[in-house]
This record gives C-alpha cells, sequence and structure tokens, in this order.
C-alpha cells in the first residue's frame, strides 16, 4: 500500500474564501488549511493548477499549459507585503460576489495590479538575475511566456492558425518574436515565478499543519496550449503541426460518444524518448503536489482516436497506450510515487492489472451505486481496501442533489442500505465512506455543508456556470471541524 488509511477534503483553489473575487494563495488558503488541521484531515485535494481560459469556461481541465499556474491564484496582499504594489492599489475592490466567481470582473480587477507589480519588479536591480534562476530552474517557462505573449499578440487565433514560421516553430521567426515580445515574454515569467513562491510557502503551511496535496493531471492538454505548441513531436500532427487525430470516447449504449477535441500522444515517439515529456510533467506535478491524481487513467492502456476531420465520434478506433512501460519509466525516475487512479465508467482487465501491478488505489463514488442492488460495488459497504471513496467528486451533483433527484425506489433501497435513522443524509454518507475499507475516504466542502445542486462546482458537457461556486470563512467553522474530526477519530485513527 502507498497509503495509510487517511482522509480528506477537496475544494478547488476557485472556491476558497478571499477578498478579491476568487480563491487565492493567502489568507483565504491558509483559513482553509486551519479548518484541515482542526478536522485532523490528512490530505487537500484540488483541480489542476494550471490557467484557466474564459472561452473554455475556466476550465482547469482545459488550461493553456500543464505546467504554468494560474495567475489569478495569486495573493495581491502578497505583492503588498513584497513591496510591488502599494496598499492603496488594491483599492476600491469591487462588490465581488462572496458564493460565486464572476471571472470576467475578476480578471478586470486583477491583471492590472498584477501589471503594476511587474513594473515596480522588474525595475529592481536583482530582476534579470530572480527570473534567470527560475528559468533555468523550470524550463517549461520559455516556451509557455513566449506562447503566451503570442497568443496575446493574436487574441482572435489559436496557434494553429498562427503564420506558418510561428506555427512550426521556424528558429528565426521564434528569435524574432523573443525580441519583439521581450517585455510581455519577462511579465508571463514574472507571474510563474510569484505563483511558484507563493505555492511553495503555502504547500509549507500545509505540511506544518499535516496536510498533503493531492493535485491532479489530466491525461490530455488542451491544443491550444504551450504544451502542444512547444512539442510537437510528442503528438499526432501532420508536417503543419496540426492534429491528424483527436480524444474522445466511443458511443456507449444510450448515447453518441463524445468528441473531446484534445491532440492524443504519439506514444512511439514519446517511448523512443523515454517518456521525457512525460517524465518532466510529473516531476512539475510533484513540486505542487504530494499526491497525483490520474485524470481517465483509461488512456493510458487504450485510448479513442478520432479522425480530426471527422465530427462522429464513431468515426474513431480503439489504440493501444503505453500501459505498464510508462508507469515502469516514471517509477525508474521517481521512485515510489503515490497515485490515485480516476477508473470510472469503463471496465478493462488491462487497466485494473496495471492499477494492481503499481498499487494505485481506484476510485468509488457511491452516486454510481444502484442502491436496490445487492453487492453494488458502489455502495460504501462493499468497497475493497484499495480504493479511495468519494462521497462526491468535482465532476458530480453534491450529495445532497444527487439524493433529492433520486426516484422513490431508490432512495428508499438507500435509507436501508445505509441505515439512515435520523442522521442528517450528508453525514450519512460521509459516515459511511470513512467507515468502508477505502484506504482513503474524501468528500467536498459542499458536501460537509450539506449543500443541494446550487452548490454544484462542474456539469460535464456544459461550458456556463461551471468553476465558480465558493465558500464562505465563515462557514468552515470550529463546529464544522469537530464534527468532522469525530468521524476520522471513529473510523480512520
Amino acid at each position: 500500500m502507498r497509503f495509510d488509511r487517511s482522509d480528506g477534503v477537496f475544494c478547488h483553489v476557485t472556491s476558497l474564501p478571499g477578498p478579491h473575487g476568487i480563491g487565492d494563495l493567502g489568507r483565504g488558503a491558509e483559513t482553509f488549511l486551519s479548518f484541515l488541521e482542526t478536522a485532523d484531515v490528512d490530505y487537500w485535494q484540488v483541480c489542476p493548477l494550471g490557467p484557466t481560459i474564459g472561452a473554455a469556461g475556466d476550465s482547469p481541465y482545459q488550461s493553456p499549459s500543464a505546467f504554468a499556474g494560474n495567475p489569478l491564484f495569486i495573493d495581491l496582499h502578497g505583492l503588498v507585503e513584497e513591496g510591488w504594489l502599494e496598499p492603496a492599489a488594491l483599492e476600491p475592490v469591487p462588490s465581488f460576489p462572496r458564493d460565486r466567481v464572476d471571472y470576467e470582473a475578476v480578471r478586470e480587477y486583477t491583471h492590472p495590479r498584477l501589471r503594476s507589480a511587474f513594473e515596480r519588479f522588474d525595475a529592481t536591480a536583482d530582476a534579470a538575475a530572480t527570473l534567470d534562476d527560475f528559468r533555468e530552474r523550470e524550463p517549461w517557462v520559455d516556451d509557455y511566456a513566449l506562447f503566451r505573449a503570442l497568443s496575446a499578440a493574436r487574441p482572435e487565433d489559436t496557434w494553429v492558425e498562427w503564420p506558418a514560421p510561428l506555427r512550426t516553430r521556424d528558429p528565426e521567426a521564434l528569435d524574432a518574436a523573443r525580441e519583439s515580445h521581450a517585455t510581455e515574454i519577462r511579465y508571463r515569467t514574472f507571474l510563474q515565478w510569484v505563483f511558484d513562491r507563493q505555492w511553495t510557502a503555502l504547500r509549507e503551511r500545509a505540511a506544518a499543519a499535516g496536510v498533503e496535496i493531492v493535485g491532479d493531471v489530466p491525461i490530455y492538454v488542451a491544443l491550444d496550449s504551450a504544451d502542444v505548441w512547444a512539442s510537437p513531436s510528442a503528438f499526432r500532427l501532420d508536417a503543419e503541426n496540426r492534429p491528424t487525430v483527436v480524444a474522445g470516447v466511443p458511443p456507449n449504449r444510450g448515447d453518441d460518444g463524445q468528441r473531446w477535441g484534445n491532440p492524443v500522444y504519439d506514444w512511439d515517439h514519446l517511448a523512443d524518448t523515454g517518456f521525457d515529456w512525460w517524465l518532466d510533467r510529473f516531476r512539475r506535478l510533484f513540486e505542487l503536489a504530494d499526491v497525483v491524481r490520474l485524470d481517465h487513467v483509461l488512456g493510458f492502456v487504450r485510448y479513442w482516436a478520432i479522425p480530426a476531420a471527422a465530427d462522429d465520434p464513431a468515426a474513431g478506433e480503439w489504440c493501444d497506450g503505453p500501459g505498464r512501460t510508462l508507469f515502469d519509466a516514471v517509477e525508474r525516475e521517481f521512485g515510489d510515487v503515490p497515485f490515485i487512479a480516476e477508473d470510472l465508467g469503463f471496465e478493462d482487465r488491462r487497466m485494473e492489472d496495471l492499477l494492481t501491478a503499481f498499487e494505485i488505489p481506484g476510485m468509488r463514488v457511491p452516486q454510481y451505486a444502484n442502491w436496490a442492488e445487492a453487492g453494488n460495488p458502489y455502495q460504501p459497504m462493499h468497497y475493497p481496501e484499495q480504493v479511495v471513496g468519494y462521497t462526491s467528486t468535482h465532476d458530480t451533483d453534491t450529495w445532497v442533489g444527487y439524493y433529492e433527484d433520486l426516484p422513490e425506489s431508490q432512495r428508499d433501497a438507500l435509507h436501508y442500505n445505509l441505515g439512515v435513522g435520523d442522521r442528517p443524509i450528508e453525514w450519512a454518507i460521509i459516515d459511511e465512506v470513512w467507515g468502508s475499507e477505502a484506504i482513503l475516504a474524501m468528500t467536498t466542502v459542499q458536501d460537509l455543508l450539506g449543500l443541494g445542486s446550487e452548490a454544484r462546482l462542474n456539469e460535464p458537457g456544459t461550458v456556463a456556470g461551471n468553476w465558480e461556486w465558493r465558500v464562505s470563512s465563515e462557514a468552515l467553522s470550529d463546529e464544522l471541524a469537530a464534527r468532522l474530526r469525530e468521524v476520522g477519530a471513529f473510523h480512520v485513527r
């Protein structure tokens, strides 16, 4: 086992409390860490930490970089403390909604202040050396900063629509772009240095509180990303660096499949290079997190490749992924690393063998259960030890929202199976997941608070209204923490 029996709470950074319209790495994060410490919780799980784009609904799973951090998470008060902003520069603070993120308003407020902080930093004597040291330590940042500078100069285009010399990375065109966009490149590098500095300090505070971070790695990256533009040979692209096939899932009974549109990997080329691109990605992830959740782990075993010119997911075909050869390389490089596998929705013997071979726990979510079926594997009382049990995830409804939509027959069976009694329904499922054999028990802040569907974080297949929910500092009370600590003391410790 790579985990001791333990528990955790999911809360993405955007959902944290804070004064500037979105969760950040400052006082709101410290409030949440204090809550976890009081609750004696072992893990804090987050979504991917990368920059988000309004055109992609601010999904952290459609980021322009798998390596960078989100500048909207930077604590502006921290910039004041560094001397790069005057306190008055933070005023006036707009009347941001406390329970949701208004991304457009947050960007309108935050971006000018980040620019101002950069300008003051850039005028200091050691600015160049500081950024050079960061660039040497994080070599991905050069291509990322150039990519974001070029994207800012052509906001209506994705990189696949750039002029051919830039799209195909002609060295002379890149040198000219670095010269003409030098200030913007330094600005984008500065933002990543500040994010890295603040996140590292937050991780140190988490470690002091006995809390480890569970990060998240989407298997696929966005097409319009520095990742694909900077490393085209890692993906199945044509001579013009445009995708030949894209990712998705095939039609199943009752649906037409999905065409996600992400470029897929050239696993043969990656294997020939010793999986260097993926090792670099995991290296960065383990700088940011203690444990990594592998999103859509099936894709490492087999993946559905749809011709880029086809709109119908049914036009795709199954292709073999790298399987254990990738994870052998990861183990050689990093040793016995802690992963969690998102293995929901598909049954595949090779995937199960992979998880068993590397002792990677899969996931169980009770919202997938048939409560009237004896022995259903998603009922908490049937969880095996080598899984992570969740009450809900970022992609599901809240537990209360799910419960309120259950047919009466399923609700009656749930009551019988869980022995709900007079317990609030959200604490009934927390008790059951914590009391299961799962090696790690996880819940969400929304479920701790007994919130309904209005607090759902994301609804897959939709764009508007996701990734917006936030918690207040007042809701993270000592009483709530004490109740969770009591559950953990009874079932886990």
